[in-house]
């Protein structure tokens, strides 16, 4: 028995250090392999990938603004004639562009490996390519549709047309920041003036290619496009520079017509803010009156120039309420919280709205890159969410959550801007 015994020791003890040396193996190969695949070369590479993704999706984003200006042209001046392709077109590289953003803001700045930035990066990538050749195509069967029923002639007459409705439709420029500088200080219309500004250089440069446009199509000889499209190309940017200051000037007199009223609800928030306090313990009663002095004076503070810097008043507001917010805690009953939210709500809609405005101008500015692209569509989302939460608490939220993102895309299309100076 005893040999018997020593034989089966023999045998496993041999057996339990060869399996115990192999699990130990396969242990530190799989720890290995976890650390090389997020090792800083590991990051890098999918870093480098992630960009390339963002490169690919900003085209793709600018693809879609030029396609949705060249299906609007489409229907006003073929009435519905040229082939359908572009349509089907945008609405796909639509939902493209827009579910690809949301997934490259998951993977940027996140705790996400580098393998799954990778899958994710090479999926952006793929959709966005595929989306790209999508509209490369639609373009080309309706360009060869034009040049097969339209004349070089009527394709000026119709960018000529759409010149002068562009002119008709932008009013005086001069004017406009003519009003908002004899009423605001100069940071509240300095976007607004420099989109006058280059509306009008882009409409005259439009007017001189068509000009030349119109020659060319009047002699066999020479071809009129390469005119057609840099005119079209500056009918673009001038359509785009004039959106941003129509939007700069309601956003200013708008602000300016609200801002007494958010005065009016702010005050009345710290009113019961006061009364709240009076219910809290010595200690905390104490800090909550601190910080309410402290509100009320920026509040004063900001009332001295509110007529003249309306936006940032409004601005500046929003952020003293969300201050308030935060320093009532869970001190207020949920029907006190759902009074402030929805006295809030309007001026950090109106805040978020300008922060967005502001945003939109320094990405079509710079051409920002992906990742600026990507906090401007989440700020228009969270500013859609707040428009249609039926609790104005959820509205509050998305509100500022908005104002945030655009706060974020601003920032990031002005990095972009020193980037490549």
């Amino acid at each position: 028995m005893p040999e018997t015994n020593g034989d089966v020791l023999a045998w496993v003890v041999p057996a339990l250090v060869v399996f115990g040396v192999a699990a130990i193996a396969v242990v530190a190969l799989v720890w290995s392999l976890r650390r090389a695949r997020r090792s800083p070369r590991a990051r890098a590479a999918a870093e480098a990938q992630r960009a390339g993704a963002g490169a690919t999706l900003v085209r793709l984003d600018d693809a879609v603004d030029e396609l949705d200006l060249e299906v609007g042209l489409s229907g006003a001046l073929y009435g519905g004639g040229a082939p359908t392709s572009l349509r089907r077109a945008r609405l796909t590289s639509q939902h493209v562009r827009d579910t690809s953003f949301e997934e490259y803001r998951a993977i940027s700045g996140s705790d996400a490996s580098p393998d799954e930035i990778k899958r994710v990066s090479a999926r952006i990538s793929r959709r966005a390519a595929d989306a790209l050749a999508s509209i490369a195509a639609a373009r080309t069967e309706h360009s060869g549709w034009v040049q097969a029923n339209v004349s070089a002639a009527q394709q000026v007459a119709a960018a000529e047309e759409r010149l002068r409705t562009l002119r008709a439709s932008m009013g005086d420029p001069a004017a406009l920041v003519a009003q908002l500088s004899s009423q605001f200080a100069e940071e509240e219309w300095a976007e607004a003036a420099r989109a006058a500004r280059d509306a009008v250089e882009d409409a005259e440069q439009a007017e001189r290619h068509l000009s030349t446009a119109a020659s060319a199509a009047a002699d066999p000889s020479r071809s009129a496009l390469p005119d057609l499209a840099a005119a079209e190309r500056a009918l673009r940017r001038a359509e785009a520079d004039g959106r941003v200051l129509e939007e700069a000037h309601r956003l200013a007199l708008q602000a300016a017509q609200a801002v007494p009223g958010e005065f009016a609800a702010a005050r009345a928030a710290l009113r019961q803010a006061a009364t709240i306090r009076e219910q809290l313990e010595p200690g905390d009663a104490d800090r909550l009156g601190a910080e309410l002095r402290a509100i009320d004076a920026e509040l004063d503070s900001l009332e001295t120039d509110a007529a003249r810097r309306p936006a940032r008043t409004i601005d500046g507001i929003a952020r003293l309420r969300g201050r308030l917010d935060l320093a009532l805690g869970d001190a207020r009953t949920a029907q006190q919280r759902i009074r402030g939210a929805r006295t809030a709500l309007p001026g950090t809609l109106a805040a978020a709205r300008n922060a967005i405005g502001h945003a939109e101008a320094s990405v079509l500015q710079t051409r920002a890159g992906a990742d600026a692209r990507s906090r401007l569509a989440s700020a228009h989302r969270e500013l859609a969410s707040a428009r249609q939460a039926p609790d104005p608490v959820e509205a509050l939220d998305a509100a500022r959550r908005a104002m945030r993102d655009a706060e974020d895309a601003k920032a990031l299309a002005d990095f972009d801007r020193l980037g490549r100076a």
